[in-house]
């Protein structure tokens, strides 16, 4: 492929990607995973293919089990394309611009339109409509019935139509309002609905859609391209959503299950049978692990796959598709709506498919002349279909076809989802960084947004791994004559898919999750474990500067740890300093200074960060608790462009010599930064002019 080619490709690809209504269905098939792992398994349960066991549950406590297995069963996979149509609209909400219109009436909307196109006022209608076959009616209702209806709505609300109830609360009032847009969009459903009716002669869209697959197998005898149209047709269905083995079960008992029982006819009269194409044929051979021939994708994806919640779906999915049952992979993955997918889903069936039938016809496998049920496992199939071990090994032979041709899509997906989880992640930061301060006193985890989504995420990524997370850099701290005077131990949290994180971004995630003393806990564990080191490198004088919260610094806990691991470690003589940061402002009162005088007798010398001359600043330096000031970063960065700036770094580093205090100042970029400082007294520097922060042995 040459690279304008791929490039050509790869545009086309960004641009599906960024549809939103790629991102909406998307959500929406995320969203409904629970009910397809419970669905399937409840599934297995009450399918699994071996006679003894299926005589148990039948009879077991009056057939507890079976009932129990089909009671989850009907009301997970049963009614599948219900769950869909509500998760399609809530995320088509979640996606809108426009927050003002109501989900709940929107909800009410497309359900109630579904309903009417799946024929549900039907005298013969029947549950199993509600199924997995009617999904892409859920998916085209849900985006267009959300559609009308927010157009509705805004419609509605701009010229003021609003419908009150006296005494009513806030909520009943907004769900009054909602019904003109609800009568207005099912009422147009409902008149397409009888227009299919009228027009095409069928009970509902469900059955045209069906009677329209159905017509393209009405001529021509049962052979190879026949065959071939039926898997291509399948794979096509489903990949838009639509159950393509029930939409064509039609096609399949008219031309293909009957050729099972007319071998085993020729077979009891003495004669060779002549059938290739039978059920058994395309449910072993062809359909392995369900359409799409996808147990080569579940293989592919734990084989060639290094995205590791790719990898969990697949493990997840892998028991059900053991026995066929791949709605895990496919509304999972997802493959249905998914470009980079399907090709490798339309290729390896019918790549499958051919490969069988020319084994078959020339008699390498033998003719099928068994029925077996489509939940049998992979070999057991194969050989208790043809009654020979070649048919074992054929299914086999297609698994392996079938990996190598799913194995450069699934790089492919691989690098896609990566950086789309990057592009995600940019916006994140972009969002954080733009609104740091606004959002100082506002949960990032509770915003119902993609933004709170992304936070919730990387807290639990966090949380769940925060021992591997913590590692820390050091950036060293130098006096006016260029002698190493320490470091500061700064955390730094390389996370798999992100990077390293913004550190205040950490912080504030660990409060918000609740492990922020844990974290600051590991940072203290981390830097001490690597004093050592740190000596060796920086001298016996050294000072090791940790940063801790104020919030953290004065919990009783972590004054108690502090204090077990001077128990065992004495911090006297070792010149380790704690770096207070502000995420609150540090209250001193009678239990502030008596934990913080605590610290102090341990040995243990105290640094204040950020330090101005506000009001909150001096009351630090009353009651001789800290060793060092930290002159606040504005300062310094405004030192030469600003007189003031200069003027108050003077005034604090004239009263920290009257308090026998060390005075550090940071984003020391320039020599003219650092004999600037020099000469309004200030002679201690950390910044770039001298270092970056680097791991300790770099």
């Amino acid at each position: 492929m040459s690279n304008a080619t791929k490039n050509n490709s790869e545009n086309v690809l960004n641009k599906l990607e960024k549809l939103k209504i790629v991102k909406i269905i998307r959500d929406a098939l995320v969203n409904i995973i629970p009910v397809l792992i419970i669905g399937a398994f409840a599934l297995i349960i009450k399918s699994f293919p071996v006679g003894a066991y299926q005589s148990f549950i039948e009879t077991f406590a009056g057939g507890f089990i079976y009932k129990l297995a089909e009671a989850i069963y009907s009301a997970t996979f049963g009614v599948l394309s219900v769950y869909m149509t509500y998760s399609i609209t809530i995320s088509y909400m979640r996606l809108n611009e426009d927050y003002e219109a109501s989900s709940g009436g929107a909800c009410i909307a497309t359900l109630v339109s579904f309903f009417i196109l799946s024929g549900v006022y039907l005298e013969d209608f029947s549950i199993d409509c509600l199924g997995a076959k009617s999904v892409f009616l859920a998916i085209i209702t849900g985006l267009v019935a959300s559609w009308l209806y927010c157009k509705l709505d805004r419609f509605f609300r701009q010229r003021r139509l609003k419908a009150y109830s006296a005494g009513a609360d806030r909520i009943f009032n907004r769900m009054l309002q909602t019904i003109l847009p609800i009568v207005i969009v099912t009422s147009l459903f409902g008149l397409i609905n009888t227009i299919i009716i009228l027009i095409a002669n069928e009970n509902s869209a469900r059955e045209l859609l069906a009677s329209i697959a159905n017509s393209m197998f009405s001529f021509g005898d049962v052979g190879f391209f026949k065959g071939f149209l039926f898997v291509l047709l399948s794979s096509v269905l489903w990949f838009f959503g639509i159950h393509g083995s029930d939409t064509l079960e039609g096609v399949m008992q008219t031309y293909f299950s009957p050729g099972v029982l007319e071998n085993q006819a020729s077979v009891m009269a003495g004669e060779a049978p002549t059938n290739i194409l039978t059920k058994e044929f395309f449910d072993c051979f062809v359909l392995i692990g369900g359409c799409g021939t996808t147990i080569s994708l579940l293989l592919a994806i734990i084989i060639f796959s290094k995205n590791s919640a790719r990898r969990n779906m697949g493990y997840t999915a892998a028991i059900p598709m053991i026995f066929n049952i791949n709605e895990l992979m496919v509304f999972g993955l997802p493959i249905i709506f998914n470009p980079i997918m399907l090709i490798p889903f339309l290729a390896t069936p019918l790549v499958c498919y051919s490969l069988s039938y020319a084994s078959i016809a020339t008699g390498i496998v033998p003719m099928i002349t068994n029925e077996v049920e489509w939940t049998t496992p992979i070999i057991l199939g194969g050989y208790t279909a043809t009654g020979s071990v070649n048919g074992a090994i054929l299914q086999v032979v297609n698994v392996i076809v079938g990996v190598l041709i799913y194995a450069p899509f699934v790089r492919i997906l691989d690098k896609y989802s990566t950086k789309e989880m990057q592009d995600g992640f940019s916006d994140f930061m972009s969002y954080y960084l733009d609104n740091e301060q606004d959002l100082a006193n506002i949960k990032l985890t509770e915003l119902n947004n993609v933004y709170g989504e992304m936070a919730r995420e990387i807290s639990s990524d966090l949380k769940n791994s925060l021992a591997k997370l913590v590692v820390l850099y050091y950036q060293p701290q130098y006096s006016y004559d260029g002698t190493c005077i320490g470091a500061e131990a700064l955390l730094r949290c390389p996370h798999p898919a992100y990077g390293i994180l913004y550190p205040p971004l950490v912080i504030k995630l660990a409060q918000e999750g609740g492990y922020l003393i844990e974290l600051e806990r590991m940072v203290f564990v981390k830097a001490m474990e690597e004093h050592p080191m740190f000596i060796q490198k920086y001298g016996e004088d050294a000072k090791l500067s940790i940063n801790v919260t104020a919030t953290t610094v004065l919990s009783p806990e972590y004054i108690h740890f502090l204090k077990e691991y001077n128990d065992i470690e004495p911090f006297a003589g070792r010149n380790i300093c704690l770096e207070i940061t502000e995420q609150e402002t540090l209250t001193l009162n009678d239990d502030t200074i008596k934990a913080l005088k605590s610290i102090k007798e341990m040995g243990v010398l105290l640094a204040i960060d950020d330090f101005s001359m506000g009001q909150t600043s001096i009351n630090y330096l009353k009651n001789n608790l800290f060793d060092v000031i930290k002159l606040d970063g504005s300062l310094v960065k405004g030192l030469l462009e600003e007189e003031n700036c200069r003027e108050i770094i003077s005034s604090i580093t004239q009263l920290a010599d009257a308090l026998s205090l060390s005075v550090l100042a940071e984003y020391v970029e320039t020599e003219e930064h650092r004999e600037e400082l020099h000469d309004i007294g200030c002679d201690c520097y950390q910044g770039y002019l001298y270092s970056k922060a680097e791991p300790l042995k770099e």
